[in-house]
C-alpha cells in the first residue's frame, strides 16, 4: 500500500507540475502577445537612429571626401550588428516576456490583452509614445525654468555655510 501512495503522489506532483509549466506557457504567451501589441520591437529604434547619426556626425567632422561614404556606410553597419546582438528584437523579448510576467498575473496579462485589444487600447498604444515625448519635453522646459532659482539657492546656502571671512 505504501508503494501506491507514493506513486499516486508521483503522479499528481507529475500532473501539477505539468498543469503550472503549461499555465507558465501561457502566461508567456499572453505576455508575448502583449509585447507584440504594444510594438515592443520598436523600442530600440531611436537607438539605432542615434547610433547612426553619431557616425554621420563624425564623418562630416572629419571632413571626408564624400568617396569614403561607403567608409562610413561599412562602420554604420557593423554598428547596426554590434547593437542587434545586444538589443536585438530577438535578444531582449525573453527578457521583457519575463519582466511583464513577473509584474502581471495571468488574469491580469489577459486584462490588459483585452484592453489593448480594444479601440481605446489601440488608440493609447498609438497616442503614448507622442505623449511621452510631449510630456518630456514640457517637464524639461518647467524645470529649465526653475533651474536658475535652484542654482542660486545653492550659491545661498553655500555662502551661509562659508565661515565668516575676515
Amino acid at each position: 500500500m505504501p508503494r501506491f501512495t507514493a506513486l499516486c503522489a508521483a503522479l499528481l506532483l507529475a500532473c501539477a507540475s505539468a498543469q503550472a509549466f503549461a499555465d507558465a506557457a501561457s502566461h508567456a504567451a499572453d505576455a508575448e502577445r502583449f509585447l507584440k501589441l504594444a510594438r515592443a520591437e520598436r523600442l530600440t529604434v531611436p537607438v539605432y537612429a542615434q547610433v547612426q547619426q553619431m557616425f554621420a556626425q563624425r564623418f562630416a567632422e572629419s571632413q571626408a571626401p564624400e568617396s569614403q561614404r561607403a567608409l562610413l556606410e561599412r562602420y554604420q553597419a557593423k554598428a547596426n550588428a554590434a547593437l542587434e546582438k545586444a538589443v536585438g528584437w530577438e535578444v531582449v523579448k525573453p527578457d521583457l516576456v519575463k519582466l511583464y510576467t513577473s509584474h502581471f498575473n495571468e488574469q491580469e496579462m489577459q486584462e490588459l490583452l483585452a484592453f489593448y485589444q480594444s479601440p481605446l487600447g489601440r488608440k493609447v498604444l498609438e497616442k503614448m509614445p507622442m505623449l511621452t515625448a510631449q510630456s518630456a519635453r514640457l517637464t524639461q522646459n518647467r524645470l529649465e525654468a526653475a533651474v536658475p532659482r535652484v542654482n542660486k539657492l545653492l550659491a545661498d546656502m553655500t555662502a551661509e555655510l562659508q565661515p565668516n571671512k575676515p
